[in-house]
């Protein structure tokens, strides 16, 4: 099991900067979901800044979530603070 999700931040390109329970740092670019089911809503870049941490994931308000292994797995990870 990878670690969950502690801190998010969106930017303004539909990427989310992500803070791992074991303080790892990550990139995960949400571009590659925009255009499918549930995830169109993302492209309102708006609605896309309302995301946050539930239950060790991200989530919006009307129910997208994505599965924190996969933000840990198809993330970049970095050391740097942006």
């Amino acid at each position: 099991m990878n670690p969950r999700i502690k801190d998010v931040k969106p930017t303004d390109d539909y990427k989310l900067i992500l803070t791992f329970a074991d303080e790892q740092k990550a990139i995960y670019d949400c571009h590659k979901l925009l255009d499918f089911g549930v995830f169109k809503e993302l492209k309102n870049i708006n609605y896309f800044k309302q995301v946050m941490v539930k239950h060790g994931t991200v989530v919006w308000p009307n129910s997208q979530d994505i599965c924190p292994d996969t933000l840990y797995l198809d993330s970049v990870k970095y050391d740097k603070k942006i």
